[in-house]
C-alpha cells in the first residue's frame, strides 16, 4: 500500500468528510446497553458566519464527542442555529439601506417574512461552514431557534409562567436604544468613559449642574442628600423655577442617591429618564413626565423643541438658556461613564416602557443552589464565582423586545377594552399613521390598522389575553418579541423534543454544556433556572468554558482596527485540523487568549510528520511480513521496545486524566510531545539501526496507531485518512473513529 508523497489537507479532508456522512457514523442512537453521552451546539447566528469563537468551540466539543463515542458511550451532538433576534433584523436592514429602504416602509408581518427569506438564505452559508470543520454533529436533528417544535415549548413555558403568576408587566425604567428600537438587559449594555459637558443651571434659589439640559421638560422635584448641611432647610419645600416654556414649581426631597460631591451637590429629578431619578420617584411619589419618545425625540411636553433629537435639542435649550442668562458656566472637560447597546455601540436612552417581566426570585434559588451543591460543576473552577455574583444579584428579567424578528408573544389585546393603544401602522396609501387607537378608529377601519400594523405600546395595566391565534373580532397582537434568552434559553429542552419523546428520556440532562465564558450570565443561567424549572432538574452536569479569541495582537477583534481573523481563510490555506489543534493548544484553561498563528502552521506541520511517519513505516513493512502486535504473547522486545511501551501507557494516563478534567490544550500537548519527540525523533531513528525490523515495526504500528487514535478527536481529518492507508488487522474497523478508545 502506497501513500502520497504529501498530505493534501484540500483534497482529504472533503473526501473524509464523506466518509463519516456515508457511514452515518454520528447519528445519535438510544442504546438500552450504554451510557448516553449528549452535548449540544450552541446555536450561532444563523445569518452570521464562523468566527474564531465558534472554532474553538467546535474543535473542543468535537474533542469530548469523539473522546466518548470511542469509549463507548452512545454519544448525540445536535446542531442548530439561532434567530438572534435584533442582531439578524440590523444585518437585514444594512442590506435595506444599500437599496435604499427602510423597515419603516414594511408593515410588520411583511418585514418579518422578509427577514425569513434572507435568513434562510444566509442559515445554509453557515451551515456549510460549519460542516467543512469537520465535527461530528448528529444533523438530522438539527434545530433552528425558529422552528415550530421550539416556539411551541417557548409558548407553553410561557403559558405555565403567566398561570403561576411569575410573569407580569409594568411601567418600568428600560434601557431603551433609539437605533435599534428596542430595550436592552443590564448585562447587555457596554460602559464607556467620555468626555462631556456639564452644564450648571440656575434652578429657583439653586445652581445645578447637569450633563442633560434637555431633559428639564421631565423634572418633577429637585433633590439633595439628606445629611448635606447646606440644604437642610429647604427639604420638603416647594421652589419656583424659571423655564424656557415658562416658570414651573418644583417640591425639593431628600434622598441618598444625591452625592453631595458632585456639582453643587443639587441634582434634578427626572424619572421617566434616569434610572436613578426613577428609583427615587418610586420612593417619594413623583410623576412620570416622558420628553423623549421611542423615535430618540422630543415629544409634546417639550414645547417648542417637540420633534428635535436630542442632541439638537440640548443645542438649542443651551444656547436659550445662555440667552436668558438661566446659564451659570459649563465645565467643557467633565469625564463620566455612559452606557451604550453592546452590539451596535448606540448610546441608550433610559426611558419608561410597558413591559414583560419575568419574577426571578424562586428561579433562581434552585438555579444557585444547584452550583454551590456542586449538582453541576462549573469548569474551570475559578470562573464559578462569576455564576454565583450573578445569580445573587440577578433581578426580576425584562423578556419582551421591542423588534419584528423574533419569537411574537402571544398576548393580544381588544381594542374596544383598551382604547388607549399606542399604535403606529402603514394605511393603504403606504403611508405611516401613529397615535391612539381610538382616535386612529374615527379614520381608519380596524381592518385597515390590523394589516397593516408595525408596532404597538399597550399600558401596564391593559387587559389581554394570551392565546397562540387570534382570540376574536377587533384584537391586535403584541408586537414585541421574546428576548433571544428567553427562548435559546429553553435550548437543552427543545433540541432533546421535551418532555415526552424517547430522545428526551434517554438523553437528558446533557452532559457537558461547552461555551464561551461570556455568556454564564446571559445564557448558561436561564437554562438552568428552565431546566429546574420545566423538569426538576438541572439541564447539564458539567460546564466548561473557554476563553475568548483575540486579534493576534491579543486586542479585541474589530472591523474598524482591521485586525479581525477570518478562520476560513486559515482552513483553505492550513487546513481544519490544523487550525482546531492550534487554537485549542492555544487556550490556557478557559482564559482569553492571542490567535496563535504560530502554532496553526506548527501543528500543519505535525499532520505532514504524522504523514511521513505513515509512509516510512510502508515503506519498511513492504518488503517483510510484520506480525501485528499482541501485547500479551510478544517476546524478544529490548530495552527501547519497553521504554517507548511505558512511555505510551504514560500518555494515555496523561490525555485521559487531563480530558476528564477539561484541560483540552494539556491533553493536546502530551499526544503532540509523544508522538513527534518520542515515537518520530526516538523510536523511528531506533527501528532504522534494528536487525530484527519485522519486531520493530510490529511495536512501531502498535505504538503510531494507538497515538492515532490519542490524537483523532483533536485532529480527525489526518489521523483518519492516515488510518485508511495502513494495513488492517482482521477484525479491524474500516474507520478510526469506530476503534475503541486506548485504556
Amino acid at each position: 500500500m502506497s501513500m502520497d508523497k504529501k498530505y493534501d489537507h484540500k483534497l482529504q479532508e472533503p473526501a473524509i468528510q464523506k466518509k463519516w456522512e456515508s457511514a452515518d457514523v454520528f447519528t445519535g442512537k438510544i442504546e438500552a446497553d450504554k451510557k448516553p453521552f449528549t452535548i449540544i451546539l450552541p446555536p450561532p447566528n444563523a445569518s452570521g458566519k464562523l468566527h474564531t469563537g465558534n472554532v474553538l468551540m467546535l474543535a473542543i466539543e468535537d474533542v469530548l464527542i469523539r473522546w466518548k463515542k470511542m469509549q463507548g458511550y452512545s454519544t448525540l451532538w445536535i446542531p442548530g442555529t439561532d434567530h438572534a433576534g435584533f442582531e439578524t433584523q440590523l444585518v437585514f436592514e444594512r442590506s435595506l439601506k444599500e437599496q435604499g429602504k427602510s423597515r419603516f416602509d414594511y408593515d410588520r408581518d411583511s418585514l418579518y417574512k422578509a427577514i425569513w427569506d434572507f435568513v434562510q438564505k444566509n442559515k445554509e452559508i453557515i451551515e456549510k461552514q460549519i460542516k467543512s470543520m469537520g465535527p461530528g454533529l448528529d444533523w438530522s436533528r438539527y434545530t433552528f431557534t425558529l422552528d415550530e417544535k421550539v416556539i411551541n415549548t417557548v409558548y407553553n413555558t410561557f403559558q405555565k409562567m403567566i398561570s403561576e403568576n411569575l410573569v407580569y408587566r409594568d411601567d418600568y425604567v428600560v434601557n431603551y436604544c433609539p437605533k435599534c428600537g428596542t430595550t436592552f438587559a443590564d448585562l447587555e449594555l457596554r460602559h464607556v468613559t467620555r468626555k462631556d459637558p456639564l452644564y450648571y443651571m440656575k434652578y429657583g434659589p439653586f445652581t445645578l449642574a447637569t450633563t442633560r439640559p434637555e431633559t428639564k421638560f421631565g423634572d418633577t422635584a429637585v433633590a439633595v442628600n439628606p445629611k448635606d448641611e447646606r440644604y437642610k432647610d429647604y427639604i420638603g419645600k416647594e421652589i419656583e423655577v424659571e423655564g424656557l416654556n415658562g416658570n414651573f414649581k418644583l417640591t425639593v426631597i431628600a434622598d441618598d442617591f444625591v452625592d453631595p460631591e458632585f456639582g453643587t451637590g443639587v441634582v434634578k429629578v427626572t424619572p421617566a429618564h434616569d434610572k436613578n431619578d426613577y428609583e427615587a420617584g418610586k420612593r417619594h411619589g413623583l410623576k412620570i413626565k416622558q420628553v423623549i419618545g421611542l423615535d430618540g425625540k422630543m415629544t409634546e411636553l417639550a414645547g417648542s423643541y417637540a420633534g428635535l433629537s436630542v442632541q439638537e435639542a440640548r443645542k438649542k435649550v443651551v444656547g436659550d438658556l445662555q440667552k436668558k442668562g438661566l446659564m451659570v458656566k459649563i465645565d467643557e472637560s467633565y469625564e463620566h461613564t455612559i452606557s451604550v447597546c453592546y452590539k451596535g455601540g448606540h448610546e441608550i436612552e433610559p426611558m419608561v416602557l410597558p413591559n414583560w417581566f419575568v419574577k426571578v426570585e424562586t428561579l433562581k434559588k434552585p438555579a444557585l443552589d444547584a452550583v454551590l451543591n456542586k449538582e453541576v460543576r462549573v469548569y474551570p473552577r475559578w470562573r464559578e464565582v462569576t455564576y454565583v455574583r450573578w445569580m445573587e444579584e440577578m433581578r426580576d428579567w425584562p423578556i419582551s423586545r421591542q423588534v419584528v424578528w423574533g419569537i411574537r408573544i402571544p398576548a393580544w389585546y381588544n381594542i374596544d377594552e383598551n382604547s388607549d393603544l399606542q399604535v403606529t401602522f402603514i394605511n393603504k396609501n403606504k403611508e405611516r399613521a401613529t397615535g391612539k387607537v381610538s382616535d386612529l378608529l374615527k379614520s381608519y377601519s380596524y381592518e385597515e390598522i390590523e394589516s397593516g400594523l408595525q408596532s404597538l405600546v399597550a399600558a401596564k395595566d391593559a387587559k389581554f389575553v394570551i392565546s397562540r391565534t387570534k382570540p376574536g373580532n377587533r384584537f391586535l397582537q403584541e408586537t414585541d418579541t421574546f428576548d433571544t434568552w428567553f427562548s435559546s434559553g429553553q435550548w437543552p429542552l427543545v433540541t432533546l423534543g421535551y418532555p415526552d419523546s424517547e430522545d428526551f428520556r434517554y438523553f437528558y440532562p446533557i452532559s457537558v454544556m461547552e461555551t464561551g465564558w461570556e455568556i454564564i450570565r446571559f445564557w448558561v443561567s436561564r437554562m438552568i433556572m428552565f431546566g429546574i424549572y420545566l423538569t426538576g432538574k438541572p439541564p447539564f452536569k458539567d460546564i466548561y468554558l473557554h476563553g475568548l479569541v483575540r486579534a493576534i495582537d491579543g486586542k479585541k477583534m474589530s472591523k474598524s482596527l482591521g485586525n479581525v481573523i477570518d478562520p476560513l481563510d486559515y482552513i483553505d490555506e492550513y487546513g481544519a485540523d490544523a487550525l482546531r489543534m492550534g487554537l485549542i493548544s492555544g487556550t490556557a484553561n478557559g482564559r482569553d487568549f492571542a490567535f496563535p498563528k504560530d502554532k496553526v502552521i506548527a501543528y500543519r506541520n505535525f499532520a505532514n510528520k504524522l504523514w511521513n511517519m505513515a509512509r516510512f513505516m510502508l515503506m519498511l513493512m513492504e518488503d517483510r511480513k510484520v506480525e501485528f502486535y499482541d501485547e500479551k504473547n510478544i517476546k524478544g522486545l529490548n530495552e527501547t521496545d519497553k521504554a517507548i511501551l511505558i512511555e505510551l501507557e504514560n500518555t494515555k494516563k496523561n490525555v485521559n486524566e487531563s480530558l476528564e478534567k477539561y484541560r483540552f490544550s494539556e491533553a493536546a500537548d502530551f499526544i503532540y510531545q509523544f508522538m513527534w519527540h518520542e515515537v518520530a525523533d526516538k523510536y523511528i531513528e531506533h527501528v532504522k539501526d534494528r536487525e530484527d525490523k519485522e519486531l520493530a515495526l510490529s511495536v512501531f504500528r502498535f505504538v503510531f496507531v494507538e497515538g492515532l487514535k490519542l490524537l483523532h478527536p483533536f485532529m480527525p481529518f489526518a489521523t483518519e485518512t492516515i488510518w485508511s492507508n495502513l494495513p488492517k488487522n482482521e477484525g479491524d474497523r474500516e474507520l478510526l473513529v469506530s476503534l475503541e478508545w486506548p485504556k
